[in-house]
């Protein structure tokens, strides 16, 4: 069904049949890619861990405050970056794996979930969760559903214009390296954990190539000693640099893999959004970006808005839009929504090697 779906889509973006497919919600212009897939963590995660036995949810009020529809499961007060991304390639909203069905996955899927990460063992402590290595086969559950009765041709055909958005790496080292309870950071330097990412990284990616992925969007990791729940660790209220250095070897490695990749991998585009580079400019910049807050949670409790994440019925700031920070980990829909805009239209200071309007139009 869904690429049957996807495949008379496939004309209407081409303009071989009238108008594009209207939306409720999103996709305000002229549809440029057939579909969007997702994979990745709670950033982006859109409601997939709200029946799983997860202490990672996000289905509860105050998150979703400013979604048109409440709370849904993501971790925001409103949009999260995909989302955005999603209106500007012309599509409506990406439904979750958990609840789409029919004529909702027309557009595409979000397979991510909060708490995941590139290792299986990650996240743990949230109980349930969906890694990436799941999230891929959750992707080739839906592939198999219809293979057999179109054509493994016709599939690939409209797979290959699809765009595949990949967010993850932030729990690897949220919820495990730097957890107290995990023996990574005995076993590993950061070095050495980014090495071990990136192989096992490059390795899930080349599945999704070999199942018929040809555009992908990878997301870096961003400047996580500046969060919430990290600048709550330390009394100077001053970001981690401990924590930015860590994580900084996976981005370089990210960049040296998708150079890798788009060199070996025929037909693939690889495009990488530098999310440090992004934060680092919006922390520095960030009353000129319409921001006065910026070193806690709008939604949080304790030092920094980031001891305890936002729990049930808590009261929010009043002036969302004017905080960098949602709650304890994760950026405001005003954040989600700029970071969105500058991964699509932007130069390559901060999208490399080209934009995902440039992408798009391959």
């Amino acid at each position: 069904m869904l690429l049957l779906l996807l495949l008379m889509n496939d004309k209407v973006a081409l303009g071989q049949d009238g108008d594009p497919v209207g939306s409720t919600q999103g996709g305000g212009g002229r549809e440029m890619v057939p579909a969007l897939f997702i994979f990745g963590d709670s950033l982006i995660d859109n409601g997939n861990n709200n029946n799983l036995p997860s202490f990672a949810k996000a289905n509860y009020y105050p998150y979703g405050i400013d979604f048109n529809g409440g709370p849904t499961g993501r971790f925001s007060n409103g949009y999260t970056m995909v989302d955005e991304i999603a209106e500007l390639l012309g599509l409506p909203l990406i439904p979750a794996y958990s609840e789409a069905s029919g004529a909702q996955v027309l557009h595409g899927v979000n397979y991510a979930s909060a708490a995941a990460g590139i290792l299986d063992i990650t996240g743990r402590n949230f109980v349930g969760r969906i890694p990436f290595d799941q999230q891929i086969r959750n992707f080739q559950n839906t592939l198999d559903q219809v293979t057999d009765n179109l054509g493994a041709s016709d599939v690939s055909n409209a797979i290959a214009r699809c765009i595949f958005f990949v967010g993850m790496g932030s729990n690897d080292y949220l919820n495990n390296y730097l957890m107290p309870n995990y023996n990574t950071k005995n076993q590993y330097n950061a070095q050495q954990y980014a090495d071990l990412l990136v192989s096992e990284y490059s390795r899930q990616l080349t599945t999704l190539y070999n199942l018929g992925a040809r555009k992908f969007v990878l997301a870096g990791l961003g400047r996580m000693g500046c969060i919430p729940s990290i600048l709550a660790q330390n009394q100077m209220d001053r970001c981690s640099e401990e924590v930015n250095q860590l994580v900084m070897p996976f981005n370089a490695n990210v960049k040296t893999m998708i150079n890798n990749l788009n060199a070996n991998l025929p037909g693939a585009r690889f495009t990488f959004i530098d999310i440090a580079r992004m934060f680092e400019d919006l922390l520095t910049n960030y009353r000129s970006y319409g921001f006065s807050v910026i070193d806690r949670g709008c939604c949080g409790i304790g030092r920094n808005g980031g001891q305890i994440t936002c729990l049930p019925f808590q009261t929010p700031c009043a002036n969302r839009e004017e905080y960098v920070f949602w709650d304890a980990f994760h950026p405001t829909e005003a954040v989600n929504i700029m970071f969105g805009r500058k991964a699509f239209y932007g130069d390559q200071s901060v999208v490399y090697p080209m934009n995902i309007q440039q992408l798009a139009s391959f």
